[in-house]
């Protein structure tokens, strides 16, 4: 039996709290982090769904509201300093099990690959919806994005409407195609083939510049980010990456 356990706090290096939530499993075989996209939180039906399904496979799940967003303290800063949010994550899901695994979407993908360039302590990495450059689609997603994002009245349509507080200043990183290239742990590529924002042609670029071990799945029905069809595919692409970790010790 899988339960969520009552609040965690996570305290970042640069100073801020983030409200976390734990699901625990009778028997753990690893801890997955899930970092959630823009707008999202930890409650957000469609990664509680996620977390639950996770945890059911004998996985403890950790999952939290990134800065900016729900709860927790900060403000976005669309996957740069989200790296900080994911070191605290990973360091407490550590104490849980020794083995780890990220799962990061959209926005959370980016802050993944952002934190897992330069680390060395995972066991696996698993992206879902994620960019491989900085560029937006030609659509009305692509352009509200935009807006919200990059207009000082976006970003208090952002903060009034969505619950999002956005950085009036964000450095851009090196994009996902260059940040995959220097990962280290085995990395599940998922991707959605009716995803509206992205299209699954970067996960297919994103899979070319990608080290081995590598895997990619297009998700046929799934949309964008933690759809309410990624929790098989998921658990599927997490214990691929555990698999791939430990063939390769």
């Amino acid at each position: 039996m899988n339960t969520p356990r009552a609040e965690a706090e996570l305290v970042t290096s640069d100073g801020l709290r983030l409200s976390a939530r734990r699901w625990s499993s009778d028997e753990t075989r690893a801890s997955v982090v899930v970092v959630h996209g823009f707008g999202a939180s930890s409650r957000d039906p469609a990664v509680v769904a996620a977390c639950e399904r996770l945890a059911a496979s004998g996985l403890d799940v950790l999952a939290y509201d990134s800065r900016g967003h729900g709860a927790s303290g900060g403000e976005a800063t669309l996957g740069d300093q989200e790296r900080h949010d994911v070191a605290a994550a990973v360091e407490r899901a550590q104490a849980n099990a020794p083995r780890v695994v990220l799962v990061g979407a959209s926005m959370g993908a980016i802050g993944v690959l952002r934190y897992a360039s330069t680390a060395d302590d995972l066991d696996g990495i698993v992206v879902v919806s994620c960019p491989a450059r900085w560029t937006l689609p030609r659509n009305v997603r692509g352009l509200m994005s935009a807006l919200c994002t990059q207009t000082s009245l976006g970003c208090a349509f952002a903060r009034r409407r969505m619950g999002v507080r956005i950085a009036t200043h964000i450095d851009r990183p090196a994009p996902p195609i260059e940040l995959i290239e220097r990962v280290q742990a085995p990395i599940a590529i998922l991707h959605g083939a009716l995803d509206p924002f992205i299209p699954w042609q970067d996960a297919h670029a994103l899979h070319a510049r990608a080290p081995e071990p590598r895997r990619l799945e297009i998700v046929p029905g799934m949309r964008h980010a933690f759809d309410l069809a990624l929790p098989d595919p998921l658990v599927r692409a997490v214990d691929w990456t555990l698999s791939a970790s430990r063939s390769e010790r």
